[in-house]
């Protein structure tokens, strides 16, 4: 962030302040001892005024603008450095660390004319503070509007659903554009993020239940695809019994077994299967065997 000197003045500045303030008592206890005159003292307090303001400190992450009589001077910092009062003054602090603008499109048009709200922050820093301080008055606004101003391009530029589906080559192609429009600024946008795509209720709702309908479609492909394949698996098993009929009897065995094993199960049978099969003569002898069962048989 570009800090204003003047919210960064020479009374803020601890180390400015303690000089002025050490001069300051030095001057009056000299006078209150009568080493000096009133015009000493006076000379003394001016002097310490213009030395404490020569005095200021920017941060490890920041270089001062310093103007000499209206004109750019260079830069200063960090840490401690010293102006010519009156003559020279430091304009503005800038700050080069890496920072996050928050920037949005409201009810924006997308090219299959669908409104939608977009949310998106843009990561930028300063890499050449003459060119920030120079060429722009507020670096920062600029860059949000610009931004705001690319995102609605952007988005005018794409049908909703690539801009649902391709939110990083988006992101992407809008860091590109505003890196080339802040570039002459001496400010790089590193990154571009989009946060969330709002669309209208009702259309959520449609695209929702287009999804469901899709997977329905694709679940019943399934199943008629399964059904096939076992029609198929039958269609082999029958060439293997027509010329079997052990085989075809031992299965019909196998499958009266299975709905009779329960107590109380009745199976229901084709009755063209009583003859193809043998089942009525193989479902008699179970018949018997189940009820000449003993007590004591039916207990272990």
């Amino acid at each position: 962030m570009t800090t204003n000197a003047v919210n960064r003045g020479w009374l803020k500045n601890p180390v400015s302040l303690s000089v002025l303030l050490i001069l300051i008592t030095v001057s009056v206890v000299l006078y209150i001892l009568q080493i000096t005159t009133i015009q000493v003292l006076a000379l003394s307090l001016l002097f310490s005024g213009l030395l404490s303001s020569a005095i200021r400190i920017a941060d490890q992450w920041e270089r001062a603008v310093v103007l000499r009589m209206g004109k750019y001077k260079g830069l200063k910092g960090p840490g401690l450095f010293m102006i010519i009062p009156i003559i020279d003054r430091v304009s503005a602090y800038v700050d080069q660390r890496v920072r996050v603008s928050a920037f949005k499109a409201e009810q924006t048009l997308t090219k299959d004319t669908v409104p939608v709200n977009v949310d998106a922050v843009v990561y930028w820093t300063v890499w050449d503070v003459e060119k920030a301080a120079l060429e722009v008055q507020k670096y920062q606004v600029a860059i949000e509007h610009i931004a705001q101003t690319g995102l609605r391009d952007t988005i005018g530029k794409h049908e909703l659903s690539a801009l649902l589906q391709e939110r990083d080559k988006i992101a992407e192609d809008l860091q590109q554009v505003l890196d080339k429009n802040t570039n002459p600024w001496g400010i790089t946008c590193q990154t571009v993020g989009i946060n969330d795509i709002a669309i209208p209720k009702d259309l959520a709702d449609a695209m929702s239940k287009e999804a469901q309908a899709e997977r329905e479609r694709r679940a019943r492909v399934i199943l008629g695809t399964a059904e096939t394949e076992i029609a198929e698996k039958f269609e082999q098993a029958s060439k293997k019994y027509t010329d079997n009929p052990v085989a075809l009897h031992l299965r019909g065995m196998n499958m009266l077994f299975e709905g009779l094993k329960e107590k109380g199960s009745m199976v229901i049978v084709p009755s063209s299967a009583l003859d193809s099969m043998n089942l009525g003569a193989i479902g008699g002898l179970v018949s018997l065997a189940k009820n000449s069962e003993t007590p004591a048989d039916k207990s272990v």
